[in-house]
């Protein structure tokens, strides 16, 4: 039973910390965790059914943090992570990481030493120094509280960063003893209702006034555009301005418009293009060097940065005209302050420039990518518009997928940018296929990657639930073999030893086949999609020479 099921009183009553926090979650309409039972947070099980929060139970608490984010990227709601003390907590921490650097409203609660736990080590069961602390260097904030009734606060602190700030990860650390003590509480406090930030007003009629007298305008979109796709894709159309996007970006402006660049920042010719336009608009984007995949190119133009983070407007790429604002109701506001578009010719004009500069783009790399585009247009003609395709670092996902798989306006492609973690897509995907178990979701790793996290194989059965993982396998760690080369140095530690890997999706109880070549993964992606369970489908690869 959820609050809506549960009848909570609106005056005072008795509960444990476990059930506080619990229901502090349903507060949030919380209604999904992902982690795994131990010792020390079973009070906090014990209440999750009753106030009708279902859960999800991963292989490894890693695992946990990367569904937990592949839900909140879909969904746009905050992804809920339940550990243990300790080890559990730092085994989720490499996922906390990744959703800090790519702006994922993710919330991880653990239990913790008591209150009155000495500093010196006693031995106690998954003691470690400070939970908190060790949280604190990869999340927004770790808040260890010192009072049942602090729970509420603390879990509220939370939802309101991811309302009106830069929606990174939060840990909430409650200590053993409060979880089982018990406390008279008033209602469930939660976090007040609150306006989508905008920005100045006469800040956003500079930009305007700035865009309307552009003769070359550029739009650069970030993660921090996911919620606002319609909004920049009326911008590039009221501007005639091409839109290229970053890895988290991918899809804010859809891929098959005239106007869309897609992924193409870490293109030396669209870089240089870039540099050459006389009013650039950043949305929701860092323009860091994980963008750029090098140094950002100086731009001779006026940059305009439209972004929630203050700190964002003097990082990397200073802005000319600062719009600092949630996405949506900045560019919305822009949109009411510029003048009508002026015609189709000029857009005409656009649209080939854009056509010859993705042409540039993947010729400047055909040699290396065309093992990759075969494969990528049969998974295309196989999945629905709305299909969640998630991503692992492989080089069949940033070089492959990321520009020259094309996602449109009801798609989504999830990518673990800028922390760089393997073993992202499997989990991420059983995540997204939870939230929306009607949409189609694929997986799209490398067989060095997905074994980080191939345990979550056992995962995907228990939920059976249709979810396809095709795996590029060049027989281990191909972008650092390939890196080794250029350096001329002997690789080392980077061929693994051949896994039957389809086997191993048996042995857990899933489905598993080798593709051969486009067709055959077309094949063999549609049954995958219709069957119950994990289907794993390998593709052979050809380590590069």
């Amino acid at each position: 039973m959820g609050l809506a099921q549960r009848e909570v009183l609106t005056g005072e009553e008795v509960l444990t910390g476990g059930e506080a926090l619990v229901r502090a979650l349903s507060g949030h309409a919380v209604t999904r965790v992902f982690g795994i039972p131990g010792t020390h947070n079973l009070e906090v099980y014990r209440h999750l059914a009753a106030y009708g929060i279902r859960h999800v139970t991963p292989r490894h608490e890693q695992g946990a943090g990367y569904a937990a984010d592949g839900y909140a990227r879909v969904t746009g709601r905050p992804g809920v992570v339940l550990t243990t003390t300790g080890p559990a907590l730092l085994n989720a921490a490499a996922a906390v990481g990744q959703a800090y650097s790519d702006s994922v409203p993710l919330l991880v609660l653990s239990p913790g030493m008591p209150l009155g736990h000495p500093r010196l080590s006693t031995g106690a069961l998954h003691e470690m120094g400070s939970q908190t602390e060790a949280l604190r260097a990869v999340a927004a904030f770790s808040h260890r509280v010192s009072s049942i009734a602090e729970i509420d606060a603390a879990v509220a602190r939370a939802f309101t960063m991811f309302r009106t700030r830069r929606p990174r990860p939060a840990h909430v650390e409650v200590p053993l003893d409060l979880l089982t003590a018990s406390e008279t509480l008033g209602p469930v406090r939660v976090a007040p209702p609150v306006p989508r930030p905008a920005p100045d007003q006469r800040a956003v009629r500079e930009a305007a006034k700035a865009l309307a007298g552009a003769r070359r305008p550029a739009l650069v979109l970030g993660g921090g555009a996911r919620e606002a796709r319609p909004h920049c894709l009326a911008l590039a159309e009221r501007l005639g301005a091409p839109a290229v996007t970053t890895a988290n970006g991918k899809g804010g402006v859809p891929e098959t418009h005239p106007l869309s660049l897609g992924v193409s920042l870490h293109s030396a010719v669209v870089r240089e293009w870039l540099g050459t336009r006389d009013v650039v608009v950043a949305v929701g984007t860092e323009l860091a060097e994980s963008d750029f995949w090098t140094s950002p190119p100086a731009l001779d133009g006026t940059l305009i940065r439209v972004d929630i983070d203050p700190d964002q407007m003097y990082a990397h790429m200073p802005a000319d005209l600062a719009l600092v604002g949630d996405a949506r109701t900045t560019v919305t506001a822009l949109l009411a302050e510029l003048p009508a578009a002026d015609g189709t010719k000029a857009h005409a004009r656009v649209a080939e420039e854009v056509a010859a500069l993705r042409a540039a783009r993947d010729a400047e790399t055909a040699e290396r990518d065309t093992r990759w585009l075969g494969y990528l247009r049969a998974m295309r003609a196989v999945l629905d518009e709305d299909a969640v395709v998630t991503s692992d670092s492989a080089q069949c996902c940033y070089y492959g997928a990321l520009p020259h798989f094309p996602v449109g306006p009801r798609g989504s492609y999830l990518h673990p940018t800028g922390f760089g973690t393997l073993g992202y897509a499997l989990p991420a995907a059983i995540g997204a296929k939870v939230a929306h178990p009607r949409r189609q979701v694929v997986a799209l790793s490398g067989d060095g990657g997905l074994q980080f996290t191939v345990q979550e194989l056992a995962t995907a059965v228990q939920l059976q639930l249709p979810l396809p993982i095709v795996v590029f396998d060049n027989g281990g760690y191909g972008e650092i073999r390939d890196e080794m080369t250029a350096r001329g140095d002997i690789p080392t530690a980077v061929d693994l030893p051949p896994v039957d890997l389809p086997a191993l999706a048996r042995a857990y109880g899933g489905h598993g086949t080798h593709a051969c070549g486009p067709a055959g993964l077309a094949r063999a992606l549609a049954e995958a999609l219709d069957r119950p369970g994990p289907t794993l489908i390998t593709v052979p690869e050809e380590k590069t020479p």
